[in-house]
């Protein structure tokens, strides 16, 4: 790809700051911590004033994922990275990528180590300096703050060393230079407290004041007016103080530019730049520009003269005439003319390499570049900015159509291949597997092998033409062995069904209704994940109507209690969803959690049927250790939240005694494998081990949620229903949906609150904490698949045959949902 820059630059030097996880409302809005008894009305005055005094501001949008590293490749690379990166922890670069570092003279850049190597690798040896202070600095039990005043020290530093360093003083003085400070205390902090909180606040505060002290030092290092500044952040933070999704606190985040080449404020234009969401911050008489992520690397190569990222789709904000941009060209209309240019050069670059790669009709953009030079040429810079603009959409078009190019087929390949699973998984369990060896053996069977294969590879003959992926040959893969096999599986009872239609048809007829409800049940699930309201009607249905008019009456008469533990089981659960999804940590609500998982333990040891005493006691020994294991969890969660709520950090004994009683209750039920003649023993030995989990790892009510979905589970074991399959396929499906949609994100496994990780992880590892999340997702279903496996084999049903209904049921949700 060729490279294109600006010959007149706008400023000599650019410093980027960026505050880490710093949502745009709570930057510039009036009384944004009016929650906060003495909180000011404005928490940064420094940046407030910049922004109506002498700079520019808007929001940049970001994308998804809304992470740290996506967000600064966006911001510094001008690229959209894969999320394929998060594999790596957001650290490693799946691949290297241009950068505007890599374009300028020299980069000095301060922060966080996370974040900061990726910029150099791939760079130009020496060409990007880095100060990072430890990974254990990363503390999200100490004071965050302190990592950004690291970072202006050591610039204060480097200042200060280059008054005896005569080439370091050069080098800072060249032309082209850009400085980095990566300010990552918010993002800690909002992880840690929360970004409505007295902490975050209180952090705002120190980066305003980061940001008006760096100015000083630039001014009194320099003492000229060559220095352009732009303050934004690489995402934002939802209430909880979470970020990655979509979430729009998430996506909005501040951007404030000033200094050379940077225009000054304007005022608003009709109709508004302002919608409900800016108009808090009291700025409704000053131009609000927005920018999407990938628009601030432009805006950086066009203000100090290097050439665009190679990779960077960005688009100058003053590309387009008809909106103020961010930029004061010294030549005016002029140089924005040859800056849209030149914006224009780089994306159609960018399209005619993807172009090339996937060799599809012919190129387009040759004449119109011609065109827009000769505009400029006679000085109609105002109709080659519009042309430029209309170029580039064109092109970013292009390119967006380019990149999902392959969409379509992919999205085909993956409906035939879960259709293909659900003709298989049904064909496993409605066809015998005497009839399956016939109709492997019998003849034409040799026709569908060879259908098969001629399918595979005419597929790979036109995947080899388009020199498409290698992972496309494995993807065409699935949907041609699942069809040959359920084919080969279903060929005989087919053959049979065609032959005795009219027998067969009287109970297709009779089932009917029930695939209606079955169908209605699956689409309530599917409608459940925006609506958590459905879960809990859901369960006033299975815990109330179901059994008073489905259940025979000696249920009711010979298991009185296990019929009302069902129905109040049932009730219970149903409140959960109801809850609000946003929750702050109860220490309280997390022992009451703790305690009722250590009665049902006392209870079931005491209680649960033996066939002799031996039983009893091996049991009664396993309980008793478990249960003190969760008497110790109580008390050191007890300890470790006292400390961290008090700002002490985590005492060394509380980390290691967690992972200790954490592990050990873990490997119980693996490790002690107590013989039983009551299946329901080796279930509660699941549900004691995993209880410590939701101690833990819990912030509020997971633990009481995990304890009602046990006794669903417990109930659903307990009860001999008729060989109703298709039912109790539908039954495990809502529980499994229930475990993860139900509670939105407060309880149970869908707890993705980071607050109790760090009782056992205070200092930043990403594969740790996800680790200990995903333990707490896949602990409860554990007990759920014990109990259906128990029910299975209670029913004489063949291995797995309610999994796989239910497995065949989840595609046809998962189609359902994408047709939605």
């Amino acid at each position: 790809m060729q490279r294109y820059a600006l010959d007149n630059p706008e400023a000599k030097r650019l410093v980027l700051i960026v505050g880490d996880g710093l949502r745009a409302d709570l930057l510039f809005a009036k009384n944004g911590f009016s929650m906060i008894s003495d909180a000011p009305e404005v928490v940064a005055p420094y940046l407030r004033s910049v922004a109506e005094e002498r700079g520019a501001f808007g929001i940049s949008h970001t994308r998804v994922p809304t992470e740290s590293r996506p967000g600064h490749v966006a911001l510094i690379g001008g690229m959209y990275e894969d999320v394929s990166a998060v594999t790596k922890g957001w650290k490693t670069n799946p691949v290297d990528f241009d950068s505007v570092f890599n374009q300028s003279s020299h980069t000095y850049s301060f922060g966080s180590p996370d974040i900061l190597p990726m910029f150099s690798r791939g760079a130009t040896p020496g060409k990007v300096k880095m100060w990072c202070y430890h990974e254990d600095e990363e503390d999200f039990t100490k004071d965050a703050t302190a990592l950004d005043v690291w970072v202006l020290e050591h610039l204060r530093s480097l200042f200060h060393n280059a008054t005896a360093d005569p080439i370091l003083n050069s080098h800072l003085r060249s032309d082209k230079t850009v400085f980095f400070l990566h300010l990552l205390g918010l993002d800690t902090t909002g992880h840690s407290y929360r970004p409505h909180s007295k902490e975050y606040m209180m952090n705002i505060q120190v980066v305003d004041e980061i940001v008006r002290q760096t100015e000083e030092l630039f001014l009194e290092f320099y003492r000229d007016q060559e220095t352009a500044f732009i303050f934004t952040a690489d995402h934002g933070m939802s209430k909880i103080g979470n970020h990655g999704d979509g979430d729009p606190d998430n996506t909005r985040t501040p951007l404030v530019a000033w200094g050379k080449g940077i225009r000054g404020p304007l005022p608003d234009n009709v109709p508004s730049s302002h919608d409900a969401y800016s108009e808090p911050w009291g700025f409704t008489h000053l131009l609000r520009r927005d920018v999407e992520q990938a628009d601030v690397a432009a805006l950086m190569a066009a203000l100090i003269g290097i050439e665009w990222p190679i990779n960077s789709v960005g688009v100058l904000p003053d590309v387009d005439p008809t909106r103020p941009g961010y930029l004061l060209a010294r030549d005016g209309e002029q140089s924005l003319a040859r800056a849209a240019l030149v914006n224009a050069k780089v994306i159609l670059d960018h399209y005619r390499v993807k172009h090339e790669q996937k060799r599809i009709g012919k190129q387009s953009g040759v004449k119109s570049l011609s065109h827009i030079e000769y505009l400029i040429d006679h000085e109609d810079h105002s109709e080659a900015r519009k042309e430029s603009a209309e170029l580039i959409r064109h092109a970013l078009e292009g390119l967006r159509y380019l990149q999902t190019y392959d969409r379509l087929l992919i999205r085909g390949i993956v409906i035939a291949a879960y259709l293909g699973w659900i003709a298989l998984g049904a064909s496993s369990i409605l066809v015998s597997q005497h009839d399956i060896e016939v109709s492997a053996k019998a003849p034409g069977a040799r026709g569908i092998h060879l259908a098969a294969a001629l399918s595979l590879f005419t597929f790979w003959g036109l995947f080899a033409i388009q020199r498409s992926p290698w992972t496309f040959y494995v993807y065409i893969a699935f949907p041609c062995y699942f069809w040959h096999q359920a084919l080969l599986q279903a060929r005989i009872p087919l053959a049979r069904y065609i032959q005795k239609r009219d027998v067969y048809m009287s109970t297709i007829f009779k089932l009917v209704p029930r695939g209606v409800l079955v169908v209605a049940a699956l689409q309530s699930m599917v409608a459940a994940y925006t609506h958590r309201s459905i879960w809990s009607v859901g369960f006033a249905v299975i815990g109330i109507p179901w059994p008073l008019f489905s259940w025979p009456r000696e249920v009711f008469v010979n298991h009185k209690l296990l019929s009302l533990s069902w129905i109040l089981a049932c009730v219970g659960t149903g409140i959960f969803p109801l809850l609000d999804v946003h929750k702050e940590e109860n220490l309280l609500v997390i022992l009451v959690g703790g305690m009722c998982m250590l009665q049902i333990g006392v209870l079931g040891a005491l209680y649960l049927p033996s066939q002799s005493k031996g039983e009893e006691r091996r049991l009664r020994r396993v309980t008793a250790f478990q249960c003190i294991l969760i008497i110790a969890s109580m008390v050191i969660t007890s300890s470790s939240v006292s400390s961290l709520r008090a700002k002490l950090g985590l005492p060394i004994l509380n980390q290691i005694s967690g992972w200790i009683i954490l592990l050990a209750a873990s490997v119980v039920p693996f490790v002690v494998r107590t013989k039983h003649s009551n299946p329901v023993a080796r279930l509660l030995t699941f549900f004691l081990a995993f209880s410590v989990c939701f101690v833990v790892l819990s912030i509020s009510v997971e633990g009481l949620f995990y304890l009602m979905a046990g006794v669903d589970a417990k109930s659903a074991s307990w009860y001999h229903p008729r060989a109703d399959d298709l039912r109790i396929a539908v039954f495990f499906l809502f529980f499994v949906q229930v475990a993860f949609f139900g509670t939105g994100n407060v309880a149970s496994i869908s707890s993705f609150y980071l607050e109790p990780v760090y009782r056992l992880v205070p200092i930043f590892n990403p594969f740790l904490m996800a680790a200990l999340l995903l333990f707490k997702i896949i602990a409860p279903y554990l007990i759920l698949a014990i109990s259906f496996a128990i029910l299975n084999s209670r029913l004489h049903l063949p291995p797995f045959s309610l999994f796989l209904v239910a497995l065949t049921l989840t595609d046809v949700m998962t189609i359902i949902f994408s047709s939605t």
